[in-house]
């Protein structure tokens, strides 16, 4: 007998929040300023992993490049 593991296809705004360690209403300031992209689904905003990847590899980045500036 095999087991199938279905993975998550987005994420709540909350659990974002959670992944980030920011507050919730940071993460939705986050969402409805385009920071975090987002799609609406209803009433609720559901954000794909690949896009959480990439608010955190811009502000990696921006990071970076403070450091270089600052050097």
């Amino acid at each position: 007998m095999t087991t199938t593991v279905i993975e998550r296809k987005w994420h709540t705004t909350a659990e974002v929040t959670q992944m980030l360690g920011y507050g919730l209403s940071k993460t939705k300031m986050l969402v409805l300023t385009g920071e975090i992209r987002s799609i609406k689904d209803g009433r609720n905003r559901r954000i794909l992993p690949r896009w959480v990847d990439e608010y955190v590899e811009r502000l990696a980045r921006e990071a970076e490049m403070e450091m270089e500036w600052s050097a």
